[in-house]
């Protein structure tokens, strides 16, 4: 709001609101806003996890044979003709083969080589080239799993059931609504999934497993993070998401372990990123277990200029779900974190998916302020740039009797700043640690009281302008609707402007707010310096924010601007003027005399 860089509020000292006042509000400002960039974590730290991937990956070929022969329970062949001969009951294919389920959502193709998921599209978002974004992040899947695969804590059997051959009940094309199972069995071993499909985001999964007849302690998992995850930023906003009694907790990368089993029970449970998730939602929420999942890969630090060859450490993030009986079912909703589409799908009593859209401690501003701008964009703006700037204004609208209380509360300041010099000319002579300077305070307090003036008058309105900027900050970083969307020049308005159009407008903008903006309590020198200052620091704070938020502010500047000019023709207007040019000319007269 156009309020929270104006230094109207100014008195000459003794409780005004002077450049020192809103200096210190600018650094609190920039601090919190600095504070916030510095503590969302850009930089995980790598999982000790890591480190068990890599002695996985140098163990012996050999080893690993041994331990799926082990979990077979055979013994080694007698000769190689015993080695060739086929397992009498096996169940499993000849060569690999592929089966694509589509709708009007999504289009998933699956692998009857481990029964797994090799793309998941969703047909109604982009990636960063242009094409339809495909969830499965196949580089970390081919090191990490692939989704809908296995997960066992044995390496070996962990192997042998993502990588068999599956039968498929279908090959090609499946129609939905429909269904599509995998069985496989072959030394001891017996495993079957079947996945149901319909017109939503939510498939239904049943997986059976079983080893010498026991059940077979299985999660069905999403491993390795999602397709729309290319650099750090983008990596540390994932984390796991559990609705557990009730509860919801979001857990951050640094707080995952690799590996770790939790005991439900979980009304949802699963893993996601900014914009998207992966959430089991169990049949039975008693008895299931979650297994979190936590490697890490090497990403530039600059990703314009990998050739420098310095990388840093990305968490990627995994989550599978499963119970103790050999036969476990649960729906998983794969799709978008969008609030309609969360609250759409079904929990079957537990907290809404909505909860997975995280706005922290400024929800209670950010999803309404998110909710009044789609309400914009579906009753006729349709354009999130617009409907941005319609809500804008009408924020300003809201607030501009702030705007009046701040400069009344400024012009009294002044009215009675005569009074107020000849109380501090009274006391000059003592020191600040005397303790007759307290009689001073209490002279001037007794003054505003009498005068009716609120010491916290200036800088209360003020404050109140905070919530709206951060909740407004808040609802642009989390919400997947302003992903990608276009306004004029910007490509989405969720990422910095490309051309820095926007924060050099709003740094012109800001000037004319100061500009225009009657400053009694300060002397020229003071309002030059406000003048460039604040909007260099709050134009450098634009800088590299969302075009969203850099939109909104200077909007807000705008509206400041005309908001101001109309007020500068009014009674207090021309009185703040006024008491301005009379206070340069005493100042300046000072000068004069001193110099003479």
């Amino acid at each position: 709001m156009a309020e929270i860089q104006n230094p109207n509020q100014q008195g000459g000292g003794g409780g005004g609101f002077d450049s020192r006042t809103i200096l210190a509000f600018s650094a609190v400002f920039l601090l919190i806003f600095l504070g916030m960039q510095y503590f969302k974590p850009k930089t995980p730290p790598a999982s000790g996890h890591a480190a068990t991937q890599q002695q996985k990956s140098s163990a012996p070929a050999a080893q690993s044979q041994t331990a799926a022969t082990s979990d077979a329970g055979t013994a080694a062949p007698a000769s190689s003709s015993q080695a060739a001969a086929p397992e009498a009951n096996a169940v499993q294919a000849a060569a690999e083969s592929e089966t694509v389920i589509e709708n009007e959502l999504y289009r998933i193709t699956f692998s009857n080589r481990g029964a797994e998921v090799k793309s998941w599209i969703l047909k109604k978002y982009k990636n960063d080239d242009g094409k339809p974004l495909d969830l499965v992040n196949a580089a970390n899947a081919a090191k990490y799993g692939f989704p809908l695969s296995l997960h066992v804590y044995d390496e070996g059997l962990q192997s042998r059931l993502n990588q068999a051959m599956y039968v498929p009940s279908a090959t090609g094309r499946v129609n939905t609504p429909g269904t599509l199972s995998f069985k496989y069995s072959a030394g001891g071993l017996q495993v079957k999934k079947t996945f149901t499909f319909d017109s939503s985001y939510v498939i239904h999964a049943e997986v059976t497993a079983t080893r010498q007849g026991a059940p077979l302690t299985a999660a069905l998992a999403w491993p390795a993070g999602f397709g729309d995850q290319n650099t750090l930023p983008q990596y540390a906003a994932s984390m796991i998401d559990t609705a557990k009694n009730g509860d919801v907790d979001q857990i951050k990368p640094k707080k995952v372990s690799g590996g770790a089993t939790e005991q439900g029970p979980f009304q949802w449970a699963g893993v996601s990123d900014l914009y998207f998730a992966a959430i089991f939602l169990p049949d039975e929420a008693e008895n299931t277990s979650l297994v979190t999942l936590h490697n890490t890969i090497d990403l530039p630090r600059d990703p314009k200029h990998p050739e420098s060859g310095q990388v840093e450490h990305a968490s990627v993030l995994g989550a599978g779900i499963g119970g103790t009986a050999a036969t476990f079912s649960t729906r998983l909703f794969v799709g978008p974190k969008s609030l309609d589409v969360l609250e759409s799908v079904n929990t079957h009593g537990g907290p809404s998916l909505e909860k997975a859209v995280t706005f922290g401690w400024w929800g209670w501003v950010a999803k309404p302020m998110f909710l009044l701008t789609r309400f914009f964009y579906d009753h006729g703006v349709r354009n999130w740039g617009w409907a941005i700037l319609v809500l804008t204004f009408l924020l300003n609208i809201a607030m501009m009797p702030t705007r009046f209380q701040m400069m009344k509360s400024s012009l009294k300041m002044q009215r009675i700043q005569p009074e107020m010099d000849v109380i501090k000319a009274k006391y000059a002579k003592y020191k600040a640690t005397d303790p007759r300077r307290q009689e001073m305070n209490k002279e001037m307090f007794d003054l505003q009281k009498r005068e009716g003036i609120n010491m916290f008058g200036g800088c209360l309105p003020m404050l109140l302008q905070y919530p709206l900027i951060y909740g407004f900050y808040r609802m642009l970083e989390n919400v997947i609707e302003l992903r990608q969307a276009h306004w004029l020049w910007l490509p989405d308005l969720s990422a910095p402007d490309p051309l820095h159009i926007l924060p050099v407008f709003f740094i012109g903008s800001m000037f004319l707010v100061q500009f225009f903006t009657p400053s009694p309590g300060m002397d020229r020198s003071q309002q030059r310096m406000m003048a460039f200052m604040m909007p260099a620091i709050f134009g450098f704070m634009m800088w590299n924010v969302g075009s969203g938020l850099a939109l909104y502010w200077a909007g807000s500047n705008i509206i400041g601007v005309g908001q101001q000019l109309v007020i500068n023709r009014t009674s207090m207007g021309r009185e703040m003027r006024a008491l301005a040019a009379k206070r340069a000319a005493k100042k300046q007269g000072k000068i004069v005399n001193a110099r003479r």
